[in-house]
């Protein structure tokens, strides 16, 4: 589902709200989100999971191409934990 799908679907399961209320609501959450793991936050949606990063250290890769090595920096990763709630309602 993408995005745009998800606003869609929200707008019609609630007739008396407005696409671009909604589309507001949805780009707010997501830009929160964003902006808590680049501060290095965890974020916590009781019964949906959790967000938070992982730090990837520095490592020398290959390009896959050439086969020439290439230095690769240390970046956080994002990584996202289901909740209990939400795995029993997936595999029920």
């Amino acid at each position: 589902m993408t995005k745009s799908e998800l606003i869609l679907k929200i707008t019609n399961k609630n007739s008396y709200l407005y696409h671009k209320d909604v589309y507001k609501i949805i780009d707010t959450l997501f830009n929160s989100v964003t902006q808590a793991l680049k501060d290095g936050d965890r974020v916590e949606l009781r019964g949906f999971g959790t967000f938070t990063t992982k730090l990837r250290n520095a490592r020398i890769g290959r390009n896959p191409k050439t086969g020439v090595p290439v230095a690769i920096p240390k970046k956080k990763m994002p990584f996202f934990k289901m909740g209990k709630s939400m795995k029993e309602r997936i595999n029920s």
